[in-house]
Parts: C-alpha cells; sequence; structure tokens
C-alpha cells in the first residue's frame, strides 16, 4: 500500500464525531481513510497532496438512479413546462427504445453516465432496472448494470405495460422476471403510486423481494398521498424516495422507523411538483437523503451539487444538512455506512471516496449554484478526476 497525506485543507467534512474541522488534513492508504486530524499533527506519508485551503467533503453517495436507458424524452419535458401535468405514463416511451437498443449501445450509455457523474463528485451510485417491462430486456439491464459494480435495483414494477392486466403482470414481475434478475440486484422496487401500481400490488412485488433475500426500496407519495409510506415503513424497506405528499402520520412513521426518506429535488422542479417537507422530516428526526433521480424523463441530470443547491435554496435544508443528505444520507439509505468498507464519511475505516471543491467551503455549493465546484476526486483511493 502507498499512503498519501492531504495537506492544507481548509475546511474538511467528515460526517462523524470530529464534525468539521478547518486547517485539517487526512490520510489514504489504498482503499481507505487511516487518519483524520489537524494539519500541524498530520503524520508523514509516501506522498503529499496539497489542498490549497478548499473545502474538502465525501464523494456524492446517489441513492437514487434510472440510468438505464435509451432515447430522449425532450418533447415531453417541454410539454410539461408548457403546462401539461406529470403522469407516469410518459415511461412507455423510453420502454420503447431501450427494447430497441443494443447491449453494446445501452452499455456504452450507462458508462458514459457514470463517468459523468463521477467528475461531478459522485463515487458511489444505485440503479435500477425498469425501461425494459419484459423479462429479456430487465434481465439484460439488469446484467449490464452490474458489471459496474455498485448498487443494483429491480424495478419492473415500473408501470404496467400495454396490453397486460395490472395483476397479470405483477404475477411476471414476481415470478419469471425476479427469477432472471436475481444474481445481479441487491433490491426491489416499485412505483406504489395513482397510475402505476396500488397498494395490493405493490405489497406482492415487496413481499416477492423480500422472499427472495432482496434488501427493499418504495417510490412513494410523488403524485398525491398514498399507502407507499406507510407500506415502506411495514416491511423494513431501506427507503421510501419522492415523499412530496406526507402527512403528519407518514412524518412521524418515518421519524419512529429505520426507512429513509429519499428526497429528488431536480425531480420536483422538472415535474413541477411541491417540495417534500424536507424541514418537517429532519425536524421530526426522520433520516433524509438526496439524491438525483437521473432519468429521461424528469431529471435528466447526474449532479447532486445541483440537487444540493435545490435542496437548501427551495427545501430550506442548511448547507451541511443537504451536504449530509447527499453524501452519509445517501450511505444510509443503500446500507452502505457501515460494515467492513463503509461510504458516505472521511473517518478511519472509511472507504477513500472525497472530493476536492474549488471553494473554502460547503456552502459555495449553494451560495454559487450550478458552478463546476468539483475540482478533483479520489474513489476508493484511486483519483478519478
Amino acid at each position: 500500500m502507498s499512503a498519501t497525506v492531504f495537506r492544507n485543507i481548509g475546511e474538511l467534512t467528515t460526517n462523524g464525531d470530529l464534525g468539521v474541522l478547518h486547517d485539517a488534513a487526512l490520510v489514504l492508504d489504498g482503499q481507505r481513510v487511516v487518519w483524520v486530524g489537524a494539519d500541524v499533527d498530520a503524520p508523514a506519508a509516501d506522498s503529499s497532496f496539497d489542498v490549497g485551503g478548499r473545502a474538502v467533503l465525501p464523494g456524492w453517495v446517489d441513492s437514487h438512479t434510472h440510468l438505464a436507458f435509451a432515447g430522449d424524452r425532450s418533447t415531453e419535458f417541454a410539454a410539461r413546462m408548457a403546462g401539461e401535468t406529470y403522469t407516469a405514463g410518459g415511461i412507455k416511451v423510453s420502454v420503447e427504445r431501450t427494447r430497441a437498443a443494443s447491449g453494446d449501445e445501452l452499455r456504452s450509455l450507462m458508462a458514459e453516465r457514470i463517468r459523468t457523474a463521477n467528475v461531478n463528485g459522485t463515487t458511489w451510485l444505485e440503479t435500477k432496472t425498469g425501461y425494459g417491462l419484459d423479462v429479456e430486456t430487465e434481465e439484460r439491464s439488469a446484467r449490464l448494470a452490474a458489471e459496474f459494480g455498485q448498487d443494483v435495483t429491480f424495478l419492473g414494477a415500473h408501470v404496467v405495460p400495454d396490453g397486460w392486466d395490472a395483476d397479470d403482470y405483477v404475477a411476471l414481475v414476481t415470478g419469471p422476471m425476479l427469477q432472471a434478475v436475481r444474481p445481479y440486484v441487491a433490491w426491489m422496487d416499485v412505483f406504489c403510486e395513482r397510475g402505476a401500481f396500488d397498494e395490493a400490488q405493490s405489497r406482492a412485488v415487496l413481499q416477492a423481494g423480500l422472499d427472495s433475500g432482496l434488501g427493499l426500496r418504495v417510490h412513494g407519495n410523488q403524485l398525491g398521498p398514498g399507502p407507499g409510506v406507510r407500506l415502506a415503513v411495514e416491511l423494513g424497506a431501506a427507503s421510501v424516495d419522492h415523499c412530496n405528499f406526507l402527512d403528519n402520520e407518514d412524518i412521524d412513521r418515518l421519524a419512529a422507523s429505520s426507512t429513509v426518506a429519499t428526497l429528488l429535488p431536480a425531480c420536483d422542479l422538472s415535474t413541477r411538483q411541491p417540495f417534500p417537507p424536507a424541514r418537517s422530516l429532519i425536524d421530526a428526526g426522520a433520516t433524509v437523503a438526496l439524491a438525483s433521480n437521473c432519468n429521461p424523463g424528469t431529471s435528466y441530470t447526474t449532479s447532486m451539487a445541483f440537487c444540493v443547491a435545490t435542496a437548501v435554496l427551495q427545501m430550506h435544508l442548511s448547507v451541511e444538512e443537504a451536504v449530509w443528505s447527499a453524501t452519509m444520507g445517501g450511505a444510509v439509505a443503500l446500507r452502505r455506512h457501515e460494515g467492513e468498507l463503509p461510504i458516505g464519511g472521511l473517518m478511519p475505516g472509511f472507504r477513500a471516496d472525497l472530493q476536492v471543491l474549488d471553494a473554502p467551503s460547503v456552502t459555495h455549493l449553494a451560495y454559487r449554484p450550478g458552478m463546476q465546484l468539483t475540482q478533483a476526486v479520489w474513489q476508493a483511493g484511486v483519483r478519478l478526476a
């Protein structure tokens, strides 16, 4: 192993007991962070990197993306901006294009999206299937996503494809389709929403995931009040995502559970949905994550910095809360915040995922929204950008 010390860190976000340090240093050895502390106390290492007084923080953990797709839905976006209401039905356009794409084309598209996310500071991401909606394309999407080596979620229950009865399609998802994707996925997800799957159908999908040894995730409470949060908490889902329409009971349920409320602010801007009650969730004690929801229809971005800025400027989070939610919050939502090589923080024992901002503090992420502030990125100790 070759250790590297990062010196002259103006502001270091650790997401741990040390909080935020100034005039700090840290040491990476291989894939791990092995030391964190004051710059004047930094130990010797094989090499040194002078940060020049800039801010260092963990790499973004993007816990909700849909990267396995082909095609373009800018026409749908333009129609929404002209006043049309968002519905779940636009997904079917992406299904047609994704089914028609070759495996090499789909792999190349995913690789470029991941590369773009990496250079913008994302060092870990989850991605979902869900633009196949048949056994062959869902299996291919899961297999290709697994080649990139991070979290893969099975979202065969995205919408009901044309020509199918909803209950018959749920039987396909929970039977042959689940069997086909099972070697490649860690999570089961369902779009529990009007226009997609009702409570009984969503429960059947999630229970099949549990029975197959998969962790659970839920798309819920995006288009209106519904059972998504209640179902997610009842079944012990790791996260329930969107959460735009919550009542006080939903907030209390999340606060009393280990289920993370994953908020998707870029999607809310694109769909012109009301923002979720982020401030109320945090004040109640719920765990909140921020994610990009990168997808072709409602949130075509991999920029977690944009999501952080939006959460601060529009959802009333502090910069520090938004950064935590986009790093450690995402790690908790993926259950990657503890164990052998945890992510989401910069503390001894954590995976060496970090980014250097071209700014003296994380405040500049919201103070200068839209600026490209990520100057350098390390993933598992290897410099990416």
